[in-house]
């Protein structure tokens, strides 16, 4: 319990410094530019036109709506964050204990194994897929506390308000729009990195060698990096479906078309080149054959 107490602390805190991040990246993935685009360089020196990048962004934000707009939807994240973090130490703890069992039985698995591995993923995946269920409805009301800023809308002013509101106008489909997409980028997410991993950690690094514990970990780390930069489309359709219909500008056209599955929505992004669009705050280049609307904010 203790454990779980200062994870939901640390967790919390983690949420509210980020959140600044979260907010801009949205607004991006939605496809809302409200700057035009100047004249700089990029990597190699080169001019080009890009748009405005985080600090831009963000200074834009404050101008419309102080330093406090920068934290819209930061309560029902805050709660998405402590419930997911609840939900998954129970569920990984009951994983745990049917983990034991195994092992009375003497069907003990070796670490490191490619077995142990799947096991503990399997665990993991199962652990995280009940956490994002549970708080998937608390996900989307974020997001749409946050593109109300696009049409400059107060629909879903607090958590208890959304609640009604989403219940009132969508059912309880509303609460879980983008949840599939959503667990299927976080599944296979879970899977790439830890196989690379697992691969990584058996064929690649010598266990005579020195700091191994730390070249494991960094492996860790790069392999999740790696990971979730292939999973970020599921991201990208999974936070679009969640706005799109809604009622409120942003999940609306001109700026999204109307996508009656999450599937249809992947495959206009996919025409249009836009999968990655928001992956990237900084360096962002202007897309190739688009036209800049400053009365729209966005481009056609």
């Amino acid at each position: 319990m203790a454990d779980t107490c200062g994870q939901v602390i640390l967790g919390s805190g983690l949420t509210v410094l980020s959140q600044p991040l979260m907010y801009i990246k949205v607004l991006v993935q939605v496809g809302h530019e409200p700057l035009p685009p100047t004249l700089g360089r990029n990597l190699f020196g080169r001019q080009v036109y890009q748009l405005p990048g985080l600090f831009s962004y963000a200074k834009h934000i404050i101008k419309m709506d102080g330093k406090l707009g920068l934290f819209s939807g930061l309560v029902p994240r805050l709660c998405a964050g402590t419930m997911g973090t609840v939900v998954h130490s129970q569920v990984l703890q009951k994983c745990q204990e049917s983990k034991f069992e195994v092992m009375r039985s003497g069907q003990k698995v070796e670490e490191g194994s490619l077995e142990h591995v799947v096991n503990e993923t399997t665990k993991e995946v199962i652990a995280r897929s009940c956490a994002t269920i549970v708080t998937h409805p608390f996900h989307v009301i974020t997001l749409r506390c946050m593109v109300q800023f696009i049409g400059r809308e107060a629909k879903y002013s607090g958590v208890f308000d959304s609640i009604v509101t989403i219940y009132r106008e969508e059912g309880i489909l509303g609460f879980f729009a983008g949840l599939i997409p959503r667990l299927l980028g976080d599944i296979l997410s879970l899977w790439i990195c830890n196989m690379l991993a697992h691969l990584i950690n058996t064929y690649a690094i010598d266990d005579s060698m020195s700091h191994t514990g730390e070249i494991k970990n960094c492996a860790q780390a790069v392999t999740g990096f790696f990971a979730s930069m292939l999973t970020y489309p599921f991201v990208l359709v999974s936070n679009l479906m969640a706005v799109n219909n809604c009622g409120l500008a942003g999940g609306l056209p001109p700026y999204a078309a109307i996508y009656p599955t999450w599937l249809d929505c992947w495959r206009h992004l996919s025409r249009e080149c836009n999968m990655s669009r928001g992956n990237s705050l900084f360096f962002r280049k202007v897309p190739v054959g688009k036209t800049y609307s400053l009365g729209q904010k966005r481009f056609f």
